[in-house]
């Protein structure tokens, strides 16, 4: 029940993520709203850049901690918190003496960074502390703080700092509701803290961080290649920005569940119990994980074009609905890439490996997407692009995987293909009236709920 909850939570904020996006879209001119959508995307890159790795370590480290191990090691890591924000005050302060960007996006951008990974750390370590039925709440709560503050401040003043603002006062909400379920954050103590913890850490964190943040940039070089060439006003700009904001969170939402049950067992038995336990824990994971987005993938194929008919506005369907498909392969090839083929070279503290493969992608789709725009061609083809070159980066970097020996059932993984494929063929039927629209819905469901029930998925 525990892990249903979990799940919920993290679809839930999917999906108010999504309402968000939506919702802004209205609210929002198509400046504003391509401004938001690139001022959120720079503050997610420098909440990785700056966060993490801290978020990674204490994953890896405390998952197998306790006692008073499980306090020295929470102390450390708010301390590492507190320098990263120091460092990261110094960077805004020198993007708003060069005068490019304006002052009030750096100030809202900066504290809204600030304010997610405070939050985010806080609730990892309330959820690893054994507590994922309050973590899950709590992520639950701070979703609808979010959207309720930044909706409320777009429709009030229609401006992007409005928005940014309110999504400032939802993280600000959810770390007060944090506290007041776990006083960890406010009891912390810097004394605790010790330079061996900072240097483990750092050792491990910032190296595996720096992978994280390479691959973040790949999606980000996109959006600026693309939204370069067609100018920051124009429908195709804001329909394929709404279709990269739209469509990222799903599957990395999904996997970051899916670790949040999984990861501190796998992280538990490999370090504690036999080679064949921990094999057997990460092969859940892969189930889960494979199954569950491969599935996904199918029902974003097959509905995303009805949905934007009652959410997406006119000025941007086309452009939106162009893009869609090719966006989502890329990103269940891209979240797959950057988390489960990452989980191996985690339990081995292999962290320079990971930056490779990251930067080996990074190349690539660069060099594609270059490609694509010199050919003049459309955002299409640019981000099917991209999706073969993490394709081709995948398979060259599967070998730490194939060597520790945990894969996704083979007939299980089979299953999921085909059920995602007959979903997201789907999309070749009719939707109206109401009733096929429903029965198409009835029908991903039962095919969904048959494999995860065959597969007994939420097991592991």
């Amino acid at each position: 029940m525990i892990r249903l909850l979990a799940l919920g939570s993290y679809f839930y904020q999917s999906l108010v993520a999504i309402l968000l996006i939506l919702l802004l879209s209205h609210q929002l001119e198509a400046a504003h709203y391509t401004t938001y959508s690139l001022t959120m995307a720079v503050s997610q890159f420098a909440t990785v850049v700056a966060f993490e790795w801290i978020q990674l370590a204490g994953q890896r480290f405390l998952a197998s901690s306790g006692g008073d191990d499980t306090k020295r090691l929470q102390c450390s890591l708010f301390l590492a918190l507190a320098l990263s924000a120091a460092a990261l005050a110094a960077i805004a302060a020198l993007a708003a003496a060069s005068g490019l960007v304006p002052l009030s996006l750096i100030g809202l951008g900066f504290v809204v960074t600030i304010m997610q990974g405070t939050t985010d750390l806080h609730y990892m370590m309330i959820r690893v502390s054994g507590k994922l039925s309050w973590a899950s709440i709590l992520l639950i709560c701070r979703a609808t703080f979010l959207l309720a503050g930044a909706a409320t401040g777009a429709g009030l003043y229609g401006t992007t700092e409005a928005a940014l603002l309110g999504i400032f006062v939802g993280h600000g909400l959810g770390l007060v509701l944090g506290s007041i379920v776990d006083r960890t954050f406010l009891n912390w103590s810097p004394r605790i803290a010790t330079r061996a913890d900072l240097s483990a850490f750092a050792r491990y964190g910032m190296l595996a961080s720096g992978a994280s943040v390479v691959h973040l940039s790949v999606p980000i070089l996109i959006r600026f290649l693309v939204v370069g060439r067609f100018g920051i006003a124009s429908s195709a700009s804001a329909g394929f920005s709404m279709a990269i904001d739209l469509l990222q969170r799903p599957f990395s939402v999904l996997l970051s569940a899916i670790h949040t049950i999984s990861y501190p067992d796998v992280v538990a038995r490999f370090d504690n119990d036999t080679r064949k336990a921990a094999q057997t824990a990460a092969a859940g994971l892969f189930d889960l994980a494979v199954c569950s987005t491969a599935l996904m993938l199918g029902g974003l194929v097959a509905f995303i074009p009805d949905a934007a008919r009652f959410f997406v506005p006119p000025a941007l369907i086309a452009s939106f609905l162009a893009v869609t498909p090719t966006v989502a392969l890329f990103y269940f090839l891209h979240t797959h890439l950057q988390a489960t083929l990452a989980l191996v070279p985690h339990l081995e503290k292999a962290a320079l490996r990971l930056i490779i493969i990251a930067a080996g992608q990074l190349a690539l789709v660069s060099i594609f997407v270059l490609a694509s725009t010199a050919a003049s061609l459309g955002p299409t083809a640019a981000i099917a692009l991209a999706g073969l070159a993490t394709a081709l980066v995948i398979a060259c970097s599967i070998g730490p995987t194939v060597r520790f020996g945990a894969y996704p059932r083979p007939m299980l993984a089979f299953s999921s293909v085909l059920g995602a494929t007959i979903i997201a063929a789907s999309v070749a039927l009719p939707s109206e009236p109401v009733s096929w629209l429903l029965a198409k819905i009835a029908a991903a469901a039962l095919i969904t709920i048959a494999i995860g029930w065959v597969g007994d998925l939420l097991k592991h």
